[in-house]
């Protein structure tokens, strides 16, 4: 069998010492060939140490025969007192010295030096007593996980979280801990299936984060909200339903997750049926899930209980953790779905064939046509009604009103035919009498009253009324 190598070296942080006297070691999480990781600390000086040694051994490589042929990378020496900030600083240095030597040729990446130097030792199962005093400080770095990039930001160095155990926990393998109920441990690092790496005093190894709740409340600020959008993701290994609100997949199936909880069992979606499966046994579709990276390593081959399994928990918390129940996720889930298919049917009418969008197009140029020409009706004044008689009596001069009483014609009762002809007559009327007073006119000056009173005649005959006595009077001019 061949011997295990360093495959990746992750740098998290430093922890401060006060025993035997006050020092800094460096965090180191050391993923080997064989699928194990291990937690190792090691001090800077330590560190330079092996970079000088690693120089000796490979000295054409270190770039002391020929400069230009140097692939180890530099490695500052270490000061004659190291400061917090000092140490803070150094980190991004570190990071980008331990990817450069695992890139290196096997020749060097893989020598016997590199691998004794990575590997667990006593102090590092076990380490050193604390100070009676004073309590040992970790300060950690926020790195960036994405695939591929190397970098780090440091954010500023942060206190470890404070959980507390809410009922026992029997380590099944070398690498977890061991914790009774009430024990306070700090948090290294949270993994997303629900493992957490834990240090209690002097102890450190990996815990199930559904045994551990938070301080200053029983829910935690980190879990995020549910997502009914649901994210596409497939599932590597197959799961067989426990509970009644598991779900059982086999191994490749697509599924969409709602829901990522803190304790590594997320809601996930398979058709309209929602329920809990291990984070630990999906990846992400379009990505290559590497056993190491996610932490399935061999020591966590099983998913972490859940909190509903654990016997006799006991919270500090007077207010229970609020959870959503499982019908909950299926309504809100349905709900969803079903707002989406109405979508889809939208975006499917929309797609039709040609001879659909030309028929569609003489339908719309139809509707545009006739709002067209409603728009021009709009346009064009309104034709009143025709008023009333009554309304042309009230709104005429007195003249016409005199006319039209001289006929004795009620025009609350009038017709509109009788209005017409009154109109007529009223018309006629006044042109018969304008050339009447012409002839009589005529008529004083030439003292013809033969003429006159055949024309006054004609004019009665024609009026239809009798004449007056002034018109009588007439005859004798």
């Amino acid at each position: 069998m061949a011997e295990s190598y360093v495959r990746h070296v992750e740098l998290l942080g430093f922890e401060k010492r006060f025993f035997p006297s006050q020092h800094y070691v460096y965090m180191l999480m050391v993923k080997w060939s064989d699928q194990s990781e291990k937690l190792v600390y090691r001090r800077y000086p330590e560190i330079h140490t092996f970079h000088k040694a690693l120089k000796e051994m490979f000295p054409i490589e270190a770039g002391d025969i020929d400069r230009n042929d140097r692939i180890i990378p530099t490695l500052p020496a270490p000061k004659w007192l190291d400061n917090q900030k000092t140490t803070e600083t150094r980190q991004v240095t570190l990071a980008e010295y331990f990817h450069s030597l695992l890139n290196l040729p096997p020749k060097i990446s893989r020598c016997h030096l590199v691998c004794d130097f990575f590997k667990m030792r006593a102090e590092d199962e076990t380490p050193p007593a604390p100070h009676p005093y004073k309590r040992n400080e970790t300060f950690i770095m926020s790195t960036n996980r994405a695939r591929g990039n190397t970098t780090s930001e440091i954010t500023g160095p942060i206190m470890l979280e404070s959980y507390r155990v809410i009922a026992d926990y029997s380590q099944s393998s070398k690498y977890e801990l061991s914790l009774k109920m009430g024990d306070m441990v700090d948090i290294v690092e949270k993994s997303p299936n629900g493992w957490w790496f834990c240090q209690c005093e002097s102890r450190r190894g990996w815990v199930p984060a559904s045994y551990l709740e938070p301080l200053d409340g029983a829910d935690e600020s980190e879990e995020p909200e549910p997502n009914y959008t649901g994210e596409l993701y497939k599932t590597t290994k197959g799961y067989k339903a426990v509970e009644e609100d598991e779900l059982t997949l086999e191994a490749g199936e697509m599924i969409e997750v709602i829901h990522k909880l803190l304790d590594g069992w997320w809601v996930v979606r398979k058709g309209e049926d929602t329920g809990f499966y291990p984070s630990m046994f999906l990846c992400r579709t379009g990505e290559r899930k590497e056993v190491d990276a996610e932490k399935d390593v061999v020591i966590r081959a099983t998913p972490p209980p859940r909190r509903s399994t654990i016997r006799n928990a006991q919270s500090i918390h007077s207010k229970g953790r609020q959870r959503i129940t499982q019908d909950t996720y299926r309504r809100q889930s349905r709900r969803f779905l079903q707002q989406r298919g109405r979508l889809n049917s939208q975006s499917k009418n929309g797609t039709r064939s040609p001879l659909q969008e030309r028929k569609t197009n003489r339908e719309n140029i139809a509707n545009s046509g006739s709002r067209q020409a409603e728009d021009q009706d709009e346009s064009v004044p309104v034709i009143p009604p025709r008023p009333s008689p009554q309304l042309i009596l009230e709104r005429c001069t007195e003249n016409t009103c005199k006319r039209v009483s001289m006929l004795k014609l009620p025009a609350s009762t009038m017709a509109s035919d009788a209005f017409d002809t009154f109109c007529k007559c009223s018309y006629l009327l006044n042109t018969l009498t304008d050339i009447s007073k012409n002839i009589v006119v005529e008529s004083k000056k030439k003292k013809k009253r033969g003429s006159g009173n055949v024309l006054l005649l004609n004019f009665s005959l024609c009026s239809g009324k009798k004449l007056t006595k002034k018109q009588k009077l007439l005859e004798y001019i």
